[in-house]
C-alpha cells in the first residue's frame, strides 16, 4: 500500500502533467539563453545597447526589426538576449500559475514563487549592469543565471510523475552518503562557476599576478569539481535508473569540460611555460578574438551551467528517492505490523 493513496494533494500533483511540461519548456528556454548572454561576455558585446528597459529609446518589444536582424553584430546578439530573457520571464509566470493551479503541495508553490524572483532579480542585475557599466554586477548577473538555470533543473525533477509518489524507485538504492555526494558537489560546482565568472568580468587594472592567483584557484577548484563528480557518476551506476542516466550525463559533461577548458587555455594563452614559471607571461583577462576562440571559450562557460543544472537535477532526484524509499518503508510497516492485542496471522 502507498501512502500516496490516501493524500489527496499528492494524487492532485500526480493527476497533471502539465507542471513537468512547462518546467521543461522553461529549463529548455533558459540554457540557450544562457549560452547568448555567454557569448556577449565573450565578445564584449554587453554595453552594445545603452539603455534600459528600452532600446535605443523604444519600447523593447517595439524595436524596429530591420534594424535589429541587419544591424551590427553586437546590437544583434544584445537585443536578442533581451527579447529571449522577457519570454524566460513570461514562462516563469506561466509555471507558478500551473503549479499554484495544480500542485496544492506548499514547498512547490514556494519553489514557483522563488524561481519567478530569481528571474526577476536577473533582469533587474542585467539592467543595472547597463546602466551602471559596473564589472561586479556583471559578474553577479552571470552567476545568477546559471543558479536559476539549475532550479529550473530542479523543477524538472520535483514536477515528473514519479517523483510526486511514495514508491521507491526501482532497480536500485539511494543511500545517504550518495545524495550528500551529490548536493556538495552541485554546491562546489556553483562556487566553480563563480569563480569563473570572477576571471571573465575581471577588472583589467587587475595585476598579473593577483589574476594568476585566481587562475590557480580556479583550476584547483576544477580538479575537486571533477573528481567529485566523476566520483558521483561512478556511484550513480548502483542506484536508480533515473540516477543512472543524470551521472551518466554528469561524467560525459565533466570530461567536456576539462576538455574544453584545457582547448580554451590554449586558445588564449598557448602553452605554459612550467619549466620556468607556474603561468605564461602573457595571462590576461579572457576576451576572445576571432570565432574559434570565441566558440572554444563560450562553450566552456556554457558546459559549466549545463554541469551545474545536472549535478543539481541528481541531488534532488537523490534526496527524493530516498524520501519515496522512507515513505514505502513506513507504509509497509504500517500495514505488516497488527495491532496491539490482535494476533498475527
Amino acid at each position: 500500500m502507498s501512502v500516496a493513496a490516501g493524500n489527496p494533494e499528492v494524487q492532485r500533483a500526480a493527476a497533471s502533467a502539465w507542471p513537468n511540461r512547462f518546467a521543461w519548456l522553461l529549463c529548455g528556454m533558459t540554457f540557450p539563453l544562457l549560452c547568448v548572454g555567454q557569448l556577449i561576455t565573450t565578445t564584449d558585446a554587453g554595453m552594445a545597447v545603452p539603455d534600459w528597459p528600452g532600446t535605443y529609446g523604444y519600447n523593447m518589444f517595439l524595436y524596429p526589426a530591420e534594424t535589429w536582424l541587419f544591424g551590427p553584430w553586437d546590437l544583434f546578439i544584445e537585443h536578442g538576449h533581451r527579447l529571449l530573457a522577457s519570454v524566460v520571464g513570461m514562462v516563469t509566470i506561466a509555471l507558478v500559475a500551473v503549479v499554484w493551479w495544480c500542485d496544492r503541495r506548499w514547498w512547490m508553490r514556494t519553489l514557483a514563487v522563488a524561481a519567478l524572483l530569481l528571474v526577476i532579480l536577473q533582469g533587474v542585475l542585467g539592467g543595472m549592469r547597463v546602466l551602471a557599466n559596473e564589472r561586479l554586477i556583471a559578474m553577479a548577473h552571470g552567476s545568477t543565471g546559471p543558479l536559476f538555470f539549475a532550479l529550473t533543473c530542479g523543477l524538472v525533477v520535483l514536477t515528473a510523475r514519479q517523483a510526486t509518489t511514495d514508491r521507491p524507485s526501482a532497480g536500485g538504492r539511494v543511500d545517504l552518503p550518495l545524495a550528500r555526494l551529490a548536493t556538495v558537489t552541485a554546491v562546489l560546482a556553483y562556487l566553480q562557476l563563480i569563480l569563473g565568472a570572477s576571471l571573465r568580468h575581471i577588472d583589467a587594472s587587475v595585476g598579473p599576478w593577483s589574476f594568476a592567483t585566481l587562475v590557480k584557484f580556479h583550476l584547483g577548484m576544477a580538479g575537486v569539481v571533477a573528481a567529485h563528480a566523476l566520483w558521483l557518476a561512478w556511484r550513480s551506476l548502483r542506484s536508480t535508473p533515473a540516477l543512472r542516466r543524470l551521472g551518466g550525463l554528469v561524467g560525459v559533461a565533466v570530461v567536456g569540460q576539462v576538455t574544453l577548458g584545457f582547448a580554451t587555455w590554449l586558445a588564449k594563452y598557448g602553452s605554459p611555460r612550467w619549466a620556468s614559471d607556474l603561468l605564461p607571461a602573457t595571462i590576461q583577462p579572457i576576451t576572445a578574438a576571432g570565432w574559434n576562440q570565441t566558440n572554444t571559450v563560450t562553450g566552456h562557460s556554457a558546459l559549466g551551467s549545463l554541469l551545474l543544472g545536472l549535478l543539481t537535477a541528481a541531488a534532488v532526484a537523490a534526496w527524493r528517492a530516498r524520501q519515496a524509499a522512507a515513505g514505502s518503508h513506513a507504509a509497509v510497516v504500517c500495514v505488516a505490523t497488527p495491532p496491539t492485542g490482535v494476533p498475527a496471522s
